[in-house]
């Protein structure tokens, strides 16, 4: 019983359901860029290389052989030169997010901060200490 109490107790912990808001809002993130990458910014950079699709670039290796039922054996590296753009573009989103969060922490500081009013001792304190003063 003492095991399910502690699970719960670390699952409900804020950190580990932010974490998790996070992995899902990642997630989305990721499909998005996806179609970003593939149907925005792909297209383009195709057509000024000539009209060159990176996903179907690959290198064969074996050529395939009907007569022995035998498949090609390629490597995709145009799927892997997506895959790097890709990450390119997410890590790039991530550092105007960071920077953006860091432009508006410094904002905060940089706010001037007033003084609290003083308390009924200190004012009590500070009469104290110039009465003495003054004698």
């Amino acid at each position: 019983m003492g095991f399910l109490k502690e699970f719960k107790e670390f699952a409900m912990r804020g950190s580990v359901i932010d974490l998790a808001v996070g992995v899902v809002i990642g997630g989305a993130f990721g499909k998005i860029v996806t179609s970003l990458v593939d149907d925005v910014i792909m297209p383009p950079i195709g057509y000024l290389t000539g009209g060159v699709d990176f996903s179907s670039l690959k290198y064969v290796m074996k050529e395939a052989d009907e007569v022995a039922g035998t498949s090609e054996v390629v490597v995709s590296y145009g799927n892997f030169i997506n895959v790097i753009i890709q990450f390119l573009i997410i890590a790039f989103c991530i550092f105007l997010v960071i920077k953006g969060l860091n432009s508006l922490k410094r904002k905060e500081v940089v706010a001037p901060e007033t003084e609290p009013a003083p308390t009924n001792e200190e004012v009590l304190l500070a009469e104290i200490r110039d009465l003495l003063k003054s004698k």
